[in-house]
C-alpha cells in the first residue's frame, strides 16, 4: 500500500491515465489535479479538471467528466467515483484501503511523507537582522517563517543551506561610528552593548534630521569605514562581535540554527567584480555620475549598482551574493524569506542575475508587516518591543497555565513545560497567519492558550500520550501493535482521511512558502481529534474498537508532535 502515499498523487495519475484513454487525440499536458473534497459530502478528494480541458477537447464538461470516469480502471483506495454538477468528479476512498493506511501511518515516523527533495539543494535566507540593533518582534515573522520551511524542505530530503544573511554594512553605519564618539557611554557599552548602540544610533538619526553637517561627517565616516579605516575598522568588528553573541542568545531561545552566518560584509571584495561583469555584459551605463541598469524590458525601473560617489549599495552586494551562492553550492534554488517592502529590490536583483547567466531558480517568499495597533515599528522613532521581552513574557503567562492545569508536577518541570508552550504560542500566532497578510501584534493575540493555538494542538498531543500511558498500565501493547483498524463511527473515518493527507500537505506548504496550510490541517485534525475523544470510549470500548480507536489516536498524536516539529514548536507530554 506504500505505493499510495501521498494518494492524492496516485489519484491524480489515476484520473490522468482514465482521460488519456477517454480522449486518446488529446495534445499532451500535465496530470490531472486532484485536490482535498471541499466537503465531506463531496467525498474524500475532488477533480475538477473537465471544466479546464473540455474547450480543448470540444467536449461539454460533465460528458469529459463522465468520460473520464468510464475510462478509469478499478483503483486499490477508491470505493467510488462520481460525476456531480457541470463536470467534477467526487472521489471516495475504500475504508479497507484507508485503515491500511492509517495503519501504515501509525507506524511511519514520516506519516507517508516522500523524500521528495532527495539530491536537490536549496539556500535559505532568512531572519538576517541589522547588526548593533536588537531583535525587536517585527523579526519574529522572517525567523520563524524561514525556520519553519528550512526544517520542511529538510524534512522532504532536501539539502537545506540556512544562510542568516546580516545587514552589518551599509549607511547606518556611518551614523552610528559618529555617534559612538560623540554619545556612547563606555561602561554601559561594556555592560548593556546593543542597548547602548541602540540608542546611541538613535541619537546621532535624530541629530542627523536636525544637522545636515552632522548627516555629512557621518556620510564621511562610513567612506573611511569602506576604504579599510584602522580605527573605524576595530569599531565596527566591536559592533558586530557583541550583536553576533545576542542574536546566538534569542536563536537558542527560539530552537532556530543556521549553517552560515555571512554578513553583507562577507562579499564586500567581490563588488569591483560585480561591475566588471556587468559592464562585460553591457549590462550598465551612466546616469547622472551613477551606474545603473535599464530594467525597463522587464517593466522594471532602472536599479543603481554604484553610487555617483562610487559607493556600491545593497543591490549590488545582493547580486554578488548570488553569484558567489551559485559558484560556491550549485543550488536548485535560492529562496528569499523578507518582507514586503522588498519585492521590487528582489524583482530588480533577479532580472540582472539573469542576465549574467544565472540559471538558478530564484524565489522571493514575502510576508506582511508586523505592526503596533498605533502603527509600525521604528528603531529610530524608538517604539519597538523588543523579541526577548515577548519570550519572558510568553513564558511567565505560560508558567501561570501549568501551575493552574498542573499544580503537582515539579516546579523544575513546570518550567521547562512553559518555556515550549510560550515560545510555541508566539510561534504558532504567526505561522498560523497568512504569511502575505497584515500582522497587527497584540499581547492577547500572541499569546491566546485556547482556541487556534499552539497550546491547543500541544495539549491534543499530551492527552493522547496520557491515553496510552493508561493503556499500557492495564493491557498487553502487543495487542495494540497487532489491532486493525476499523471504522465504527463516520468521525474516525474523517480522521484518518485527515491522516492520509498530511504528508500532501507539507509538500503543498513547502513549495508555497506557507506555513500556515500545515498550521491549517493540524488545527483541524486536533478539533476532529477532540470531538473523537469526547463522544466516543476509549479504554473503555469493547475489545478490538479499543485498540482500533487508540491506533488512530496514535497516529493523530504522530502528525501533531510531527507537524508540529516542523514548525519549531515543541510538545511535551504533559502540560
Amino acid at each position: 500500500m506504500k505505493s499510495l502515499l501521498p494518494l492524492r498523487d496516485a489519484l491524480s495519475d489515476w484520473l490522468t491515465a482514465a482521460f488519456r484513454r477517454a480522449i486518446p487525440e488529446a495534445p499532451p499536458g500535465p496530470p490531472l489535479p486532484v485536490v482535498s473534497a471541499a466537503r465531506p459530502e463531496f467525498g474524500d478528494y475532488q477533480c475538477n479538471a473537465a471544466m479546464s480541458l473540455a474547450r480543448d477537447v470540444r467536449r461539454p464538461p460533465r460528458e469529459l467528466a463522465e468520460a473520464i470516469r468510464s475510462a478509469a480502471e478499478p483503483h486499490p483506495a477508491v470505493r467510488s467515483i462520481e460525476v456531480a454538477g457541470p463536470g467534477f468528479l467526487n472521489i471516495t476512498l475504500d475504508d479497507g484501503a484507508l485503515s491500511g493506511l492509517v495503519t501504515q501511518i501509525a507506524s511511519d515516523p514520516r506519516l507517508g511523507t516522500p523524500e521528495a527533495g532527495r539530491g536537490r539543494t536549496i539556500v535559505l535566507d532568512y531572519s538576517s537582522p541589522n547588526v548593533a540593533k536588537p531583535m525587536h518582534i517585527g523579526h519574529i515573522r522572517s525567523t520563524v517563517i524561514g525556520n519553519a520551511l528550512d526544517r520542511m524542505f529538510r524534512f522532504l530530503g532536501y539539502r537545506v543551506i540556512a544562510d542568516n544573511h546580516l545587514g552589518d554594512w551599509g549607511t547606518q553605519f556611518g551614523l552610528l561610528l559618529l555617534g559612538f564618539r560623540h554619545f556612547a557611554d563606555p561602561e554601559t557599552y561594556e555592560r548593556s552593548p546593543i542597548e547602548e548602540l541602540e540608542r546611541v544610533y538613535v541619537r546621532s538619526y535624530e541629530r542627523s534630521k536636525e544637522d545636515p553637517a552632522w548627516l555629512e561627517a557621518a556620510r564621511a565616516e562610513l567612506v573611511k569605514l569602506q576604504q579599510g579605516d584602522p580605527v573605524n575598522r576595530e569599531l565596527w568588528r566591536s559592533f558586530v562581535e557583541h550583536s553576533l553573541r545576542e542574536f546566538e542568545r534569542i536563536y537558542q531561545r527560539l530552537g532556530v540554527r543556521f549553517d552560515l552566518v555571512r554578513g553583507e560584509s562577507w562579499y564586500n571584495d567581490r563588488l569591483p567584480e560585480v561591475i566588471r561583469r556587468l559592464e562585460e555584459h553591457g549590462l550598465v551605463r551612466e546616469s547622472e555620475g551613477a551606474l545603473v541598469v535599464d530594467l525597463s524590458d522587464d517593466g522594471l525601473p532602472v536599479c543603481i549598482v554604484r553610487k555617483r560617489d562610487g559607493a556600491y549599495n545593497y543591490a549590488t552586494t545582493d547580486i554578488a551574493t548570488v553569484l558567489a551562492r551559485e559558484e560556491e553550492f550549485h543550488p536548485d534554488a535560492v529562496i528569499y524569506v523578507t518582507d514586503e517592502r522588498q519585492q521590487l529590490h528582489f524583482r530588480q536583483i533577479f532580472a540582472i542575475a539573469r542576465r549574467l547567466g544565472v540559471t538558478t531558480r530564484l524565489e522571493h517568499v514575502w510576508f506582511g508587516l508586523m505592526r503596533l495597533p498605533e502603527g509600525t515599528f521604528s528603531t529610530r522613532q524608538g517604539n519597538v518591543i523588543k523579541l526577548e521581552r515577548l519570550l519572558d513574557e510568553a513564558e511567565e503567562r505560560a508558567l501561570a497555565l501549568v501551575r493552574e492545569n498542573s499544580p503537582d508536577m515539579p516546579p523544575e518541570r513546570q518550567r521547562e513545560v512553559a518555556r515550549a508552550v510560550g515560545i510555541g504560542a508566539v510561534k504558532y500566532a504567526d505561522l498560523s497567519q497568512h504569511p502575505q497578510s497584515l500582522v497587527t501584534f497584540t499581547w492577547d493575540k500572541a499569546l491566546a492558550m485556547d482556541g487556534n493555538s499552539a497550546p491547543y494542538l500541544q495539549y491534543a498531543c499530551a492527552r493522547m500520550c496520557s491515553v496510552l500511558d493508561k493503556y499500557a498500565e492495564r493491557h498487553d501493547a502487543a495487542a495494540l501493535d497487532a489491532a486493525p483498524v476499523v471504522f465504527t463511527d463516520p468521525i474516525e473515518r474523517r480522521l484518518a482521511v485527515l491522516l492520509v493527507r498530511f504528508s500532501e500537505t507539507v509538500l503543498d506548504a513547502a513549495a508555497a512558502g506557507r506555513p500556515n496550510l500545515l498550521a491549517d490541517h493540524l488545527f483541524e485534525l486536533a478539533q476532529t481529534y477532540s470531538r473523537f475523544y469526547q463522544t466516543l470510549p476509549f479504554l473503555r470500548a469493547p475489545e478490538g474498537v479499543r485498540e482500533s480507536r487508540l491506533k488512530i489516536g496514535m497516529a493523530v498524536a504522530r502528525a501533531l508532535r510531527t507537524g508540529l516539529g516542523l514548525l519549531g514548536i515543541e510538545t511535551p507530554s504533559r502540560i
